[in-house]
């Protein structure tokens, strides 16, 4: 793990590489540092050189002179007035360049409200899954320190961040982590660890208990399954609560489409399917450690979508939590399914807003590209508030319509609803679809389709599992605090 500090100097600090931010037009942001004179014509002819003027997200990677404390330079450009993303972004870059070195050293505290996002996205950038390789990659950097006039104040207000990353990493391993190596019990068991160590309170439904617990949606989705589903619950309950916050995840630990089947191009990533549980449990962990004097509780429906022998076929009804019958006519829109009974018992604890995340639809990716989340609702409030979270927190979001006249398209001529609806606006379909399950609660849904796999690397992001959405619950929890 890396860890985050401080130190007196830029050069005066036996560093494996020193990261400057760089202003358009090629301003050094240094703080009260100086530079030596051999450093400073170094920067200056590879400035001139490589013709780099600061522009954002654009760098230049130096040898740092002889008999230097430095081992390498890496210039970071910002442009000409920075905010939190780009900062962040720049982080991430800084993050990957310091990859496999030792010792890193920054001014970027030196830079307005700096210390913070440069930090979350250095140790966001640094993340690397290979676990299962012979070959590791470049391990991260044991040490970021802060050089300078400042250096300390900005360790200490990058506390938050470190933690945040920490918590996207979190998510990060449990998506990438292989579907035969975290079933729902060992999912929902790791969960329950992490808790406990933090003061959480925890309770996992076991299938056993799903009858009397009317979780007909999870049953019929697991039916096909000889993995054993659960249903986690983590609460943070702080003695004097100034509101209280649900926090619902999808938990598919894979799905293969049921008896409705995947072609096996559409399975490949399906690990990932269970993105929004992971992102709620790595976010129950970090508000945990962050203790905002705000109520969460924190549901994640945990299975998989088998096409066994006893798997729900397409035609069959399936009774939810709080009564509605569904008719299941494709067994690959399960998401929906397993989400309502956790919508309904999370509704039950009457919360001030319910968020769900849940890489639900195809449609959305289609809608809205790999890198922005659909953002639904019933609620102006609660969409306007999650919104001002997904964009503190650097995470895109986009509201999407609910027209009343879509609503028809869940009707079901047997059941109460169908868990398909027209071809087209699929997405909204699906929203519709999960708002049957939270009564009068303020209600929100994140479609993470898109966004919880990366398809490459850049910046902070890594490619695979992205962690795209811990932030933004975070952040939404917090504001509560405010």
């Amino acid at each position: 793990m890396t860890s985050v500090g401080s130190s007196k100097g830029l050069e005066s600090t036996k560093a494996d590489i020193a990261v400057i931010p760089v202003r358009a037009g090629g301003k050094l942001v240094l703080g009260g540092e100086k530079l030596s004179a051999p450093l400073r014509r170094l920067i200056d002819r590879a400035m001139k050189r490589d013709e780099f003027s600061g522009e954002a997200g654009s760098t230049v990677d130096l040898a740092a002179p002889e008999d230097s404390n430095l081992e390498r330079v890496l210039l970071v450009g910002i442009g000409d007035k920075p905010n939190t993303e780009v900062i962040r972004q720049a982080g991430g870059l800084a993050g990957r360049a310091g990859a496999g070195r030792d010792v890193v050293v920054t001014t970027f505290h030196s830079v307005k409200n700096g210390a913070a996002p440069f930090a979350e996205g250095f140790l966001l950038g640094q993340y690397r899954f290979d676990k299962y390789k012979a070959n590791k990659g470049k391990s991260a950097s044991r040490s970021l320190k802060f050089a300078g006039d400042g250096g300390r104040a900005a360790s200490t207000e990058a506390k938050r961040s470190i933690i945040l990353a920490e918590a996207v990493n979190q998510a990060r391993d449990l998506q990438n982590e292989p579907s035969g190596a975290k079933p729902p019990a060992v999912i929902a068991n790791q969960a329950v660890k992490m808790a406990r160590s933090l003061g959480l309170k925890t309770r996992v439904y076991t299938d056993k208990e799903f009858k009397d617990e009317r979780f007909g949606g999870l049953i019929g989705v697991a039916a096909g399954s000889h993995k054993p589903a659960r249903m986690l619950v983590l609460r943070h309950e702080p003695k004097s609560p100034k509101a209280t916050v649900a926090l619902v995840g999808k938990g598919i630990v894979f799905d293969s489409g049921g008896l409705s089947l995947k072609p096996p191009s559409g399975m490949e990533t399906m690990k990932t399917d269970m993105s929004g549980a992971a992102n709620v449990i790595a976010a129950m962990g970090a508000i945990a450690k962050l203790n905002p004097q705000v109520r969460v509780i924190a549901v994640c429906p945990l299975t998989e979508n088998m096409p066994g022998g006893n798997a729900t076929r397409p035609g069959d009804v399936l009774t939810a939590r709080n009564g509605t019958t569904m008719e299941v006519l494709n067994t690959d829109a399960e998401g929906r399914l397993v989400l309502a009974d956790a919508l309904a018992l999370a509704a039950e604890s009457k919360p001030d807003i319910i968020v769900d995340q849940a890489t639900l639809t195809g449609a959305c990716k289609v809608a809205l590209g790999g890198k922005i989340a659909g953002l639904f609702g019933n609620d102006d409030g609660a969409i306007e508030r999650v919104k001002k979270a997904a964009e503190r927190a650097g995470e895109a979001v986009w509201h999407m319509p609910m027209p009343d006249y879509y609503r028809k398209n869940i009707d079901s001529d047997i059941a109460d609803i169908k868990n398909t609806g027209t071809r087209w606006g699929g997405a909204i379909n699906a929203a519709f679809f999960l708002k049957e399950f939270v009564g009068d609660v303020p209600w929100t849904h994140l479609d993470i389709a898109g966004p919880a796999r990366w398809d490459e690397d850049e910046h902070y992001q890594v490619k695979g599992g992205s962690g795209f959405g811990v932030r933004t619950l975070v952040t939404l929890v917090e504001s509560f605090d405010d």
